[in-house]
């Protein structure tokens, strides 16, 4: 499991075309807003993943709008990814 955790933002509308969101991207984008806005961004970022309430998520820079078209089980994947690579190096 090399790849990039990405999610395909499907639409109806036959005039737009498919989007390919990088989830490791919004996180850093929602993170850098958050943090702008002098919030704790691990907190609220864990409260969004949990509730699945988007307020826990500020609007600066649309950083709502941007992970809430991230599923949580994506969010969830890309974290604990993340730590595994950076904290057990050497068991693969």
């Amino acid at each position: 499991m090399d790849k990039d955790v990405t999610q395909i933002i499907y639409t109806n509308d036959p005039n737009q075309e498919q989007k390919t969101v990088d989830v490791k991207e919004v996180l850093a984008k929602v993170y850098a807003a958050l943090k702008e806005k002098g919030y704790n961004p691990t907190n609220q970022i864990v409260q969004y993943i949990m509730s699945g309430e988007p307020l826990f998520i500020t609007s600066h820079n649309s950083a709502r709008s941007l992970i809430t078209k991230v599923e949580r089980d994506e969010l969830v994947e890309e974290l604990v990814k993340s730590y595994i690579e950076h904290n057990f190096k050497e068991i693969d």
